[in-house]
Order: C-alpha cells, then structure tokens, then sequence
C-alpha cells in the first residue's frame, strides 16, 4: 500500500490503473531500452521510474544541464558585484504542498524533503495601495474561500448582491469531464464576466491567478482556470501556501539526481539535440518529453511516430498545440538590502507587465551568502504574458519592470545595480478556450512511443510542475504496463468539488423543467 509523507489531506489518493496480467512484476524479466527524450522534470521522472524498474535508459537534453524550465546553470558575476560564480535560473518557482507526485519524485534525493523551505505569507499588492494575504486561512475548502471572501476589502456585502452565485458555486463543483465539456469552449474572462465579481476583486484575486500560469484571462480556457481554482484552492485542504527551494535548482535538485539517475544505469547525454529516431522494436520504447515547439519538430522528423490507429488526428493535435506569450525574468544585484519587512516573495496586480517580486536571499541560501559580503540584495521580477511589443524592444520590458520594483518597493530606487540577467523566454504551454478535446495524452498511435510533460492532458487535476512529473510517471507506468511491470504510483488530490454533485443534480432539474 502506498502512502504520502507530510499531506494533511486525507482525502488525497492513488489514482490506479490496470497492469497487465494478475500479478503484475516488479521489475521487467526481459531486455527493454527506452529512449527518453528532454531533460526536465517530465522526462527525468519518466527516466528514473524505468530504470528502478529494471530498463536501460538513454536520456537526452538538448541544453547543457538538467532541467528544462527548472534548470540553473553557473554564471559569473562582473567585478562591481564581487565577481563571484553564481547560479542563474529562469526564474522563482512554487513547491505547492499538494504537488505530491513532484515531491515524491524528489524524495527519492532528500526522503525528509529538508531542500524545502515554507514560505509563511506571500503579500499581494495591487493599484493605489491595496493589499491581500494569505496567511492565516483555513486549510479546507469551501471554509478557506469563505474565510479569504469575509476578510477581502475588495468585496463587500453590497457586492455579494451582484455576484452570479450560480456561476461562481462551479469554483466549488469541479469534475473534469463535466467541466470541460462546459467550460473549454468559454475564456476565462468570459466566466469572469459570467460571474461579476467587483472589478478590484477581479483584479487581485483572479487576474493574477491567471498571469500566474503564464496565460492572460483573454486567452486562456475558463475549464483550465477552473480546474486550477481546484487544485490550488477549492479542492484541496493543503492550503495555498507553498515552498520554495532553499538553493539553487542545480544544486538542490539536478547535481543529486543526476548522480541518482546514473547510479540506476541511465546513460545522460546533454547538449544533445534530438531530431531523427529509429523506430523502437518490441524491445524498446521512446518517451518524448518535450516542449512545444520542440516536440512538433520531432513529431514532423519522423513521421513514423504517426503510423498507428488514428495517426492523422493524433499529428493534428499535435500540430495545434501552441504557446502561451512570452515571459521575462530580470535579476538584479543591488548594492544595498531592501527593507527587513520585505517578504520573499510577492506577488502584484495592475501593476503593468510586472507580477512578482522576489527577495532571494530571504530563501535561497547562495544569494544570502552573497548580500552577507556584499551588503546588498538579489532581487528577482518577473512578466508573465508579455505582448509583442515586449519582445521586440527588451530594453523597455527591463526599464518598466525596474519602474515598477520602484513603485513597489521605493527603497530600491536609491541602490544602484550591481550586475544583472535579462532572460526573454516564450516556451510554456497555451491552454487556450477549446484546446482541450485536441489536447494530447500520454499515449500516441504508436504503442512504443509516449508523451511526457506539461502539455500532456492528464485525467486528473494538475499543473505546471506537478503535471511534468506526473505525466512522466504515467508515461513510465505506460511503458511498464505493456510489459507486465507494476506501476509507480501516481497521486491526486480530490477529484470532484464539494458542490459538484449538488450543481450537476440542478443543472438536471432545470432541463426536467
């Protein structure tokens, strides 16, 4: 029987699938080489559940290092800032306590996860002073909404009046299927409007949400943002606080699990490109782990991948798929501290292309090491969901993102900049009104060949880094299964809301009506 480490959710459990055969082995009888291509968190979680399971693995990473979107690497410091060697990353990243595929994956590098550091509070601040937190909230829902909804000064008891009840209970009755079938075709700014919630809440409490997963509310399928409202905050008590890594992900993470995955036999080969592959034999299997555009180029290279039961619908979807806008990360040495009362992490609204402020050093130790010596700050901005303007004049995203850090925290105008990293990526998945019913899954026409990653559509509530690890282990289990071989097991937090039984039985009534 498995079991979670730490989850105060009792009601998080193994989602099973069927393996073939009645007792399933636990570890492959015969040769079996498996191919797994992309780096990050979907294909290295695919890679090392093989391999304890007995494969051969051959991982390949078209960038340096491990990682893909969690990736860090060595940078050196000019002299002004001390002229140290740094680890750079593409940017803050939140280890949500119901990301518990994703923490099991890690446990297998640090069982008591003591890489974690909880994050207390994380302020948000919007126009003209406003302010939210998120500290103190009951874990479980519906008592944590309500909670957030009594104590919000962006929603008041004449508000309550205007407010489509009707429309906002399905924060509370997700069902996957249910609500895709409903909601896909409809952008979250539609269900928004649906709902009419008061501008200001709308602005702090949901715009934010949305620019968090990298998709604008214009542009992004309301099912989607449903389905986040569940995993985040209407369907699971593990509350809307998060962790964060206490150092660098290359040296939290990747160093120690490269030197585990090669200790299990997997063969990593970095720097390498993947664009022609063989077609496995009953022997042999291929996980494509990758973004994208890298995907779609791999999917066009070897044609062969399509030739099996619906083929042309399945190259289709993958063609459709697209990219959510670009982001920016822009990190900045300062040469003096922000205020103590400055939190790691905050998040802001309305603010022009800026959505959050990191203070690094307040939980990264490699940054406080430095302000230590240097007697001044790492400060970390990020933009989600740029515009094209954006990308074509980086220097104005740069210049409005430290306008902003100004705005936000006036004690940074006074701190001259020390050095900095100027990062302009576009390569997070869209999820874009009626993406969903061409939305790849795990399996593709070929029996031999998967999907990993956070594009994949998976059966259950997840996201971002939660998603990548769990479409890797269903992407492994996949593989195992043709082989008899037991699966990893694979978690989910509550499938349905609380009210989703009572919001399907009205819906039946008014169409009896």
């Amino acid at each position: 029987m498995a079991t979670l480490i730490g989850n105060h959710d009792r009601r998080a459990h193994v989602v099973t699938f069927a393996t073939v055969g009645q007792r399933p082995r636990l570890r492959v009888d015969q040769p079996l080489r498996v191919t797994v291509v992309g780096g990050g968190l979907a294909g290295a979680a695919a890679a090392l559940v093989l391999a304890e399971r007995g494969a051969s693995v051959t991982l390949h990473e078209a960038e340096p290092v491990l990682g893909g979107r969690l990736s860090s690497w060595p940078d050196q410091l000019n002299a002004a800032a001390g002229a140290t060697t740094m680890e750079m990353e593409r940017g803050f990243h939140a280890f949500f306590r119901q990301y518990y595929n994703l923490r099991t994956f890690l446990r297998r590098i640090d069982p008591e996860l003591r890489m974690l550091r909880p994050c207390d509070d994380y302020p948000l601040f919007g126009p003209n002073g406003a302010s939210e937190s998120f500290s103190g909230l009951p874990r479980r829902p519906p008592f944590n909404l309500l909670a957030l909804i009594k104590r919000t000064p962006t929603i008041g008891l004449r508000d309550l009046k205007h407010i489509d009840g009707n429309s906002a209970a399905e924060m509370l009755a997700f069902e996957t299927d249910d609500c895709y079938a409903r909601f896909d075709s409809m952008s979250a700014a539609e269900y928004l409007d649906r709902v009419r919630f008061p501008p200001e809440a709308r602005l702090m409490l949901f715009e934010v949400f949305a620019h968090s997963f990298f998709n604008p509310q214009e542009s992004m399928s309301a099912a989607e943002m449903l389905m986040m409202f569940h995993l985040y905050f209407c369907g699971s008590a593990e509350g809307i606080l998060f962790d964060v890594l206490d150092e660098p992900f290359n040296d939290a993470v990747w160093k120690p699990m490269e030197r585990l995955l090669r200790a299990q036999g997997v063969i990593i080969h970095t720097n390498s490109r993947v664009t022609s592959l063989d077609e496995p034999d009953d022997d042999e299997a291929v996980v494509l782990a990758l973004a994208v555009e890298a995907l779609q180029s791999v999917v066009r290279s070897n044609p062969w991948v399509t030739h099996g039961p619906g083929g042309d619908t399945w190259g289709a979807s993958i063609a459709s798929l697209r990219q959510a806008p670009p982001f920016a990360v822009l990190r900045l040495w300062l040469d003096r501290p922000v205020l103590p009362g400055r939190s790691p992490f905050a998040a802001t609204a309305g603010m022009g292309i800026i959505d959050n402020i990191s203070v690094v050093g307040r939980y990264q130790g490699q940054a406080h090491s430095w302000e230590v010596v240097n007697g001044g700050t790492v400060i970390e901005l990020h933009g989600y969901a740029l515009g094209s303007d954006h990308v074509t004049d980086p220097e104005r995203t740069r210049t409005e993102l430290i306008g902003w850090l100004h705005h936000v925290y006036p004690e940074t105008a006074l701190a001259r900049i020390l050095d900095e990293r100027f990062l302009l990526k576009r390569d997070c998945p869209s999820f874009e009104p009626g993406s969903y019913v061409h939305r790849p899954t795990v399996d593709t026409p070929h029996q031999a060949v998967v999907l990993a990653g956070d594009l994949v559509k998976v059966p259950f509530p997840t996201a971002l880094m939660e998603r990548a690890v769990t479409s890797g282990f269903l992407a492994a289990n996949q593989i195992l299964r043709r082989h008899g071989v037991a699966p990893e097991p694979v978690w989910s937090i509550p499938m349905r809301g609380a009210l989703a039984g009572l919001q399907q039985w009205k819906r039946r009534m008014k169409e009896r009506a």
